[in-house]
């Protein structure tokens, strides 16, 4: 692999892993999305994980970190996580500005491409088309994730894939219309390898979990607004925030579940008819 890899040493034969994912921070702090201030809803969000788990190994931040891809977003996003005390890795979204955010949040070598743990690799993989809301891998993101995968096979590690657009079908017309151009290929190379326990992702703004050939699929809440799912236009659903916490089994097992704040009054625009 010729890519950056962050070495992880979790300590335990579990790796303790959260995902915060679809931020939308803007350039000033307290900023808003469809009338929800960002900053204020993530800091809950976090604050839910930091109450809920006890340890975290790692955090994934997968995309839209910034709405506008503001380098100020950036840094008060990487200001915002060094909560957890645990390393970050991070993936552009649609809405994110890639340069600028390896810039700011990427240290020397730029965005960590892969985690690797004594029993885990986890692969970041970018599904940014710069300047379209839709995602594609393209050959370059194919071939990084295969040389990843018969790497280890090869080893005997357990894989979780990551990205920030979806590569199946939510159910929710508008939406589909943006997920993974190449997702047969994406799934073309999951299937031919034996070591994929897991596939990860957001930008949907709502939860799914479900098992495909032994796989399991999911997608996550965003800090801020969520999607209604099975909408065929675009719809916001009154769901809280929130994140989602896997743990990583040294065996190949996946735990995992999505928590919600509660008791928090969030003020957001249920009738917006779409923010692109």
């Amino acid at each position: 692999m010729t890519r950056p890899v962050m070495q992880l040493v979790s300590g335990d034969s579990c790796l303790r892993v959260i995902q915060i994912t679809d931020t939308h921070l803007n350039r000033a702090e307290g900023g808003t999305l469809l009338g929800l201030n960002t900053d204020f809803s993530l800091q809950h969000v976090i604050a839910l994980a930091r109450g809920e788990r006890e340890r975290v190994d790692l955090v994934l931040a997968t995309g839209d970190i910034s709405d506008h891809g503001a380098a100020e977003a950036y840094r008060r996003a990487g200001d915002y996580l060094q909560a957890f005390a645990a390393p970050i890795a991070w993936l552009p979204g649609n809405h994110d500005c890639a340069d600028t955010m390896s810039d700011v949040l990427g240290g020397e070598h730029g965005l960590d491409r892969a985690v690797e743990s004594d029993n885990w690799l986890i692969v970041m993989l970018n599904s940014q088309i710069p300047g379209e809301v839709d995602g594609q891998l393209g050959q370059s993101e194919l071939d990084w994730l295969q040389a990843c995968l018969a790497e280890a096979d090869s080893r005997g590690l357990h894989c979780l894939v990551c990205l920030h657009h979806q590569p199946l079908p939510m159910g929710s017309d508008w939406i589909d219309q943006q997920m993974v151009k190449d997702h047969a290929a994406f799934f073309a190379c999951i299937e031919q390898a034996n070591c994929v326990r897991g596939v990860l992702w957001g930008h949907v703004h709502q939860q799914l979990q479900l098992e495909r050939d032994g796989v399991l699929l999911m997608s996550t809440p965003s800090s801020c607004i969520q999607f209604a799912p099975g909408s065929a236009d675009f719809k916001v659903d009154d769901q809280s925030p929130g994140y989602r916490w896997l743990d990583l089994h040294a065996d190949g097992r996946i735990e995992t579940g999505v928590s919600r704040v509660s008791g928090v009054d969030f003020e957001f625009d249920l009738d917006s008819s779409g923010y692109l």
